[in-house]
Protein backbone atom coordinates (compact mmCIF):
# COMPACT_ATOMS: atom_id res chain seq x y z
CA UNK A 1 0.00 0.00 0.00
CA UNK A 2 1.71 3.68 -1.05
CA UNK A 3 1.09 6.13 1.59
CA UNK A 4 3.80 8.74 0.47
CA UNK A 5 2.40 11.89 0.66
CA UNK A 6 2.44 14.05 -2.95
CA UNK A 7 5.16 16.87 -2.41
CA UNK A 8 3.53 19.93 -1.64
CA UNK A 9 0.33 18.37 -0.32
CA UNK A 10 0.83 19.09 3.34
CA UNK A 11 1.79 23.07 2.77
CA UNK A 12 -1.26 23.13 0.60
CA UNK A 13 -3.35 21.94 3.13
CA UNK A 14 -2.11 24.01 5.71
CA UNK A 15 -2.42 26.89 3.66
CA UNK A 16 -6.21 26.27 2.77
CA UNK A 17 -6.66 25.85 6.57
CA UNK A 18 -5.41 28.61 7.72
CA UNK A 19 -7.01 30.90 4.63
CA UNK A 20 -10.61 29.77 5.23
CA UNK A 21 -9.68 30.01 9.08
CA UNK A 22 -8.90 33.29 8.89
CA UNK A 23 -12.12 34.61 6.88
CA UNK A 24 -14.18 32.62 9.03
CA UNK A 25 -12.71 34.57 12.27
CA UNK A 26 -13.09 37.56 10.06
CA UNK A 27 -16.59 36.74 9.65
CA UNK A 28 -17.70 36.45 13.39
CA UNK A 29 -15.37 40.18 13.86
CA UNK A 30 -17.24 42.01 10.89
CA UNK A 31 -20.73 40.55 11.84
CA UNK A 32 -20.13 41.62 15.49
CA UNK A 33 -19.02 45.05 14.70
CA UNK A 34 -21.86 45.69 12.48
CA UNK A 35 -24.60 44.22 14.42
CA UNK A 36 -27.47 47.04 14.80
CA UNK A 37 -25.48 49.66 12.27
CA UNK A 38 -27.00 49.12 8.94
CA UNK A 39 -29.10 51.68 8.20
CA UNK A 40 -29.45 51.02 4.27
CA UNK A 41 -27.99 53.80 1.68
CA UNK A 42 -28.52 56.19 4.79
CA UNK A 43 -25.09 54.07 6.68
CA UNK A 44 -22.66 56.88 7.89
CA UNK A 45 -19.22 55.84 7.59
CA UNK A 46 -18.22 57.24 10.74
CA UNK A 47 -14.74 57.99 12.11
CA UNK A 48 -11.85 56.97 10.14
CA UNK A 49 -10.42 55.01 12.41
CA UNK A 50 -13.93 53.29 13.35
CA UNK A 51 -13.98 52.54 9.48
CA UNK A 52 -11.30 51.32 8.95
CA UNK A 53 -11.10 48.75 11.76
CA UNK A 54 -14.53 47.17 9.67
CA UNK A 55 -13.20 47.49 6.69
CA UNK A 56 -10.29 45.80 7.00
CA UNK A 57 -12.11 42.48 8.50
CA UNK A 58 -15.37 43.10 5.93
CA UNK A 59 -13.01 42.66 3.13
CA UNK A 60 -11.17 39.71 4.90
CA UNK A 61 -14.61 37.93 5.10
CA UNK A 62 -15.40 38.90 1.48
CA UNK A 63 -12.45 38.37 -0.35
CA UNK A 64 -10.44 35.60 1.73
CA UNK A 65 -12.70 32.85 0.54
CA UNK A 66 -12.28 33.27 -3.44
CA UNK A 67 -8.17 33.88 -2.87
CA UNK A 68 -7.64 30.31 -1.63
CA UNK A 69 -7.33 28.74 -5.15
CA UNK A 70 -4.42 31.33 -5.73
CA UNK A 71 -2.77 30.65 -2.15
CA UNK A 72 -3.08 27.09 -2.78
CA UNK A 73 -0.95 27.80 -6.14
CA UNK A 74 1.57 30.02 -4.16
CA UNK A 75 1.99 27.21 -1.54
CA UNK A 76 2.23 24.56 -3.92
CA UNK A 77 4.92 26.54 -5.88
CA UNK A 78 7.70 25.93 -2.63
CA UNK A 79 8.30 28.45 0.53
CA UNK A 80 4.73 28.31 1.74
CA UNK A 81 6.02 29.43 5.41
CA UNK A 82 6.91 32.87 4.01
CA UNK A 83 5.06 33.70 0.26
CA UNK A 84 1.69 32.55 1.15
CA UNK A 85 1.66 35.59 4.12
CA UNK A 86 3.25 38.04 2.11
CA UNK A 87 0.67 37.04 -1.12
CA UNK A 88 -2.32 37.00 1.40
CA UNK A 89 -0.86 39.75 3.27
CA UNK A 90 -0.93 42.13 0.17
CA UNK A 91 -3.93 41.25 -1.34
CA UNK A 92 -5.34 42.26 1.36
CA UNK A 93 -3.45 45.68 1.32
CA UNK A 94 -4.94 46.39 -1.63
CA UNK A 95 -8.66 46.07 -0.43
CA UNK A 96 -7.38 48.32 1.87
CA UNK A 97 -6.58 51.18 -0.18
CA UNK A 98 -9.84 50.57 -1.93
CA UNK A 99 -11.18 51.01 1.23
CA UNK A 100 -9.35 54.21 1.55
CA UNK A 101 -11.04 55.66 -1.64
CA UNK A 102 -14.46 54.37 -0.73
CA UNK A 103 -13.80 56.23 2.74
CA UNK A 104 -13.07 59.59 1.08
CA UNK A 105 -15.88 59.23 -1.95
CA UNK A 106 -18.93 58.00 0.13
CA UNK A 107 -21.59 60.14 1.33
CA UNK A 108 -24.97 59.22 2.73
CA UNK A 109 -27.18 58.78 -0.25
CA UNK A 110 -31.21 58.11 -1.10
CA UNK A 111 -32.79 55.05 -2.68
CA UNK A 112 -33.11 57.18 -6.12
CA UNK A 113 -28.89 57.07 -5.78
CA UNK A 114 -29.04 53.81 -4.84
CA UNK A 115 -31.24 52.52 -7.33
CA UNK A 116 -28.87 54.00 -10.41
CA UNK A 117 -25.46 52.57 -8.70
CA UNK A 118 -27.18 49.21 -8.69
CA UNK A 119 -28.23 49.52 -12.42
CA UNK A 120 -24.76 50.86 -13.22
CA UNK A 121 -23.24 48.01 -10.97
CA UNK A 122 -25.11 45.63 -13.49
CA UNK A 123 -24.35 47.41 -16.48
CA UNK A 124 -20.48 46.74 -15.66
CA UNK A 125 -21.32 43.01 -15.13
CA UNK A 126 -21.95 42.69 -18.68
CA UNK A 127 -18.49 45.14 -20.25
CA UNK A 128 -15.60 43.25 -21.74
CA UNK A 129 -13.47 45.17 -18.69
CA UNK A 130 -15.38 42.86 -16.16
CA UNK A 131 -14.92 40.10 -18.17
CA UNK A 132 -11.10 40.78 -18.46
CA UNK A 133 -10.74 41.24 -15.07
CA UNK A 134 -12.70 37.92 -13.87
CA UNK A 135 -10.03 36.26 -16.56
CA UNK A 136 -7.00 38.00 -14.84
CA UNK A 137 -8.00 37.42 -10.98
CA UNK A 138 -8.63 33.00 -11.57
CA UNK A 139 -4.83 33.50 -13.78
CA UNK A 140 -2.56 30.93 -12.31
CA UNK A 141 0.68 33.02 -10.89
CA UNK A 142 0.31 36.64 -9.74
CA UNK A 143 1.92 38.55 -6.92
CA UNK A 144 -0.22 39.21 -4.33
CA UNK A 145 -0.67 43.14 -5.09
CA UNK A 146 -1.61 42.45 -8.79
CA UNK A 147 -4.04 39.38 -8.08
CA UNK A 148 -6.08 42.24 -5.91
CA UNK A 149 -5.90 44.76 -8.24
CA UNK A 150 -7.41 42.23 -10.89
CA UNK A 151 -9.99 41.32 -8.24
CA UNK A 152 -11.23 45.04 -7.26
CA UNK A 153 -11.79 45.15 -11.10
CA UNK A 154 -13.21 41.95 -11.43
CA UNK A 155 -15.50 42.72 -8.18
CA UNK A 156 -15.70 46.40 -8.54
CA UNK A 157 -19.68 46.02 -9.32
CA UNK A 158 -20.51 43.69 -6.73
CA UNK A 159 -18.79 46.21 -4.70
CA UNK A 160 -20.71 49.02 -5.75
CA UNK A 161 -23.93 47.48 -5.12
CA UNK A 162 -22.64 47.08 -1.48
CA UNK A 163 -21.88 50.27 -0.89
CA UNK A 164 -24.95 51.90 -2.79
CA UNK A 165 -27.67 49.73 -0.60
CA UNK A 166 -26.00 49.05 2.46
CA UNK A 167 -22.35 49.07 3.58
CA UNK A 168 -22.63 48.49 6.98
CA UNK A 169 -25.88 45.20 5.53
CA UNK A 170 -24.79 42.12 6.88
CA UNK A 171 -27.38 40.60 4.13
CA UNK A 172 -25.89 42.16 1.76
CA UNK A 173 -22.09 41.05 2.39
CA UNK A 174 -23.36 37.60 2.95
CA UNK A 175 -25.00 37.52 -0.93
CA UNK A 176 -22.31 39.55 -2.27
CA UNK A 177 -19.94 37.41 -0.82
CA UNK A 178 -21.67 34.21 -2.78
CA UNK A 179 -21.40 36.38 -5.78
CA UNK A 180 -18.28 37.16 -5.71
CA UNK A 181 -16.75 33.84 -4.92
CA UNK A 182 -18.84 31.83 -7.76
CA UNK A 183 -16.97 34.23 -10.00
CA UNK A 184 -13.54 33.80 -8.58
CA UNK A 185 -14.12 29.96 -8.75
CA UNK A 186 -16.30 29.49 -11.89
CA UNK A 187 -15.32 29.92 -15.36
CA UNK A 188 -16.96 32.85 -17.16
CA UNK A 189 -20.60 31.22 -18.64
CA UNK A 190 -23.10 33.91 -20.17
CA UNK A 191 -25.65 31.51 -19.41
CA UNK A 192 -25.39 32.45 -16.23
CA UNK A 193 -23.25 35.90 -15.94
CA UNK A 194 -25.91 37.34 -18.23
CA UNK A 195 -29.11 36.64 -15.62
CA UNK A 196 -27.09 37.59 -12.96
CA UNK A 197 -26.41 40.85 -14.62
CA UNK A 198 -29.77 41.69 -15.63
CA UNK A 199 -31.28 40.38 -11.93
CA UNK A 200 -28.93 43.11 -10.47
CA UNK A 201 -30.00 45.44 -13.29
CA UNK A 202 -33.90 44.65 -12.77
CA UNK A 203 -33.26 44.86 -8.84
CA UNK A 204 -31.54 48.87 -9.59
CA UNK A 205 -35.47 49.39 -11.59
CA UNK A 206 -36.96 48.51 -8.72
CA UNK A 207 -35.26 50.74 -6.19
CA UNK A 208 -36.02 53.42 -8.23
CA UNK A 209 -39.27 52.74 -9.00
CA UNK A 210 -40.74 51.28 -5.14
CA UNK A 211 -38.07 50.95 -2.78
CA UNK A 212 -40.18 49.87 0.02
CA UNK A 213 -40.60 46.56 -1.70
CA UNK A 214 -36.74 45.89 -1.23
CA UNK A 215 -36.43 44.24 2.46
CA UNK A 216 -34.21 46.53 4.87
CA UNK A 217 -33.38 48.94 2.18
CA UNK A 218 -35.94 52.23 3.94
CA UNK A 219 -35.13 52.40 7.84
CA UNK A 220 -37.99 54.56 10.29
CA UNK A 221 -36.42 56.30 12.58
CA UNK A 222 -38.15 56.04 15.85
Amino acid sequence: MNTQTRPGAAPAAATLTATLGLAAVAWAVAVRQMNGMDMGPESSLGPVAFFAALWVPMMAAMMLPGAAPAALRVARRGGAARAVPLFLGSYLAVWALAGAAVYVLYRPHGTLVAGLATIAAGVYELTPVKAHYRRRCQASAQPGWRFGLCCVGSTAGLMLILIALGVMSIAWMAVLTALALAQKLLPPRPALDIPVALAIIALGVLIVAAPSAVPGLIHHSM
